[in-house]
């Protein structure tokens, strides 16, 4: 039985934080608020806790997780933390920005996915934080939905695919960012790696770093979360449209459409966003609405900016799409 709270977003209740540490700690898992996505929490030093989140989620085992931490004390006690790192979390964090670091011992292997580095970030939500206060232990979470399907960014997603799955849902209501973290492997001064755009833009960090992030190779790659696997999929099939290119072939009565600009197409349902932030934040809850509504098929219009969160839009895109980018 999956029990579900909903305390006060910027000043939660204790007794509802106490009861959802005490579940961590006891090795169970807690879905809870961020200010990206809703996240799918066990304690991240507790092996057979960390196993309960992929089976929750029907995950593959050698995908790693994200340790979250409430100060950057935690994170000296997991990773080994560089110049790049200490600059970062002191300019950045609470942020979606993740970091990949070398690993400590402390961390077991199945929460790295069996490898020799680990990621880790600071959320920026207070209920987050105040439960990884609580639990006195750092939290690995990825996004509390069921594999591969599209990242939970409000209540209902969650407990649509978690209810009775696990023991909690947070209800925080709906997050501010909408795609996952921006994650940089900074294991090597020299070097430093995009993995994986989300809600901090490159253009920042690379600002900050006074240096390129360069483009993984295979193997660099399998350091984060999110870019090995299908993701971010509603059962609806994805087809990604360019403005400008011809018209999709879709079924006018039963397909959506969603994007910043009208479609000049006829579609069934359609959802325009003021801006690339805004279309950020609601793609994964436009998607979940769309499979509820039964459309044939989702048209996605391309961002045409690549700067900033476009960049992290862009992906999550790509990585939703039926049979990869097609433009009609």
């Amino acid at each position: 039985m999956t029990i579900t709270a909903k305390p006060n977003k910027w000043n939660p209740e204790p007794e509802i934080i106490s009861r959802a540490a005490e579940i961590i700690r006891a090795g169970g898992l807690v879905a809870f608020p961020t200010e990206t996505v809703y996240g799918l929490g066990a304690d991240a030093l507790n092996p057979e806790a960390v196993r309960k989140i992929y089976e929750a989620k029907g995950r593959p085992s050698d995908n790693p997780l994200i340790l979250h931490v409430s100060n950057v004390a935690q994170v000296r006690e997991l990773v080994y933390v560089n110049d790049a790192a200490e600059v970062l979390m002191k300019t950045f964090w609470p942020a979606p920005l993740t970091l990949v670091l070398k690993a400590k011992e402390i961390i077991p292997s199945v929460t790295r996915g069996g490898l020799d580095t680990a990621a880790v970030r600071m959320p920026n939500n207070p209920i987050a934080l105040a439960l990884i206060e609580a639990s006195r232990t750092p939290i690995a979470a990825p996004s509390a939905n069921l594999s591969g399907r599209p990242s939970p960014t409000d209540f209902e997603s969650v407990s649509h695919d978690m209810n009775g799955k696990i023991e909690m849902i947070i209800d925080g209501g709906d997050v501010e960012v909408g795609i996952e973290s921006t994650v940089i492997d900074i294991t090597d001064p020299k070097k430093f790696l995009m993995l994986r755009p989300g809600g901090m833009s490159r253009e920042v960090i690379e600002e900050t770093l006074k240096a390129r992030l360069e483009v993984p190779n295979s193997e660099s790659k399998k350091r984060s979360p999110g870019t090995r696997y299908r993701h971010y999929a509603p059962d609806v099939p994805v087809v990604i449209w360019r403005r400008g290119s011809r018209p999709p072939t879709v079924e006018a009565d039963s397909a959506a459409y969603m994007g910043t600009h009208e479609p000049g197409f006829e579609v069934r349902e359609k959802i325009l966003f003021d801006d690339t932030a805004n279309y950020a934040r609601g793609l994964f809850a436009g998607f979940r609405k769309f499979e509820r509504d039964e459309c044939s098929c989702i048209v996605a219009q391309w961002p045409e900016d690549s700067s900033g969160i476009g960049e992290g839009l862009r992906d999550r895109l790509t990585r939703s799409a039926t049979s990869g980018v097609m433009y009609n």
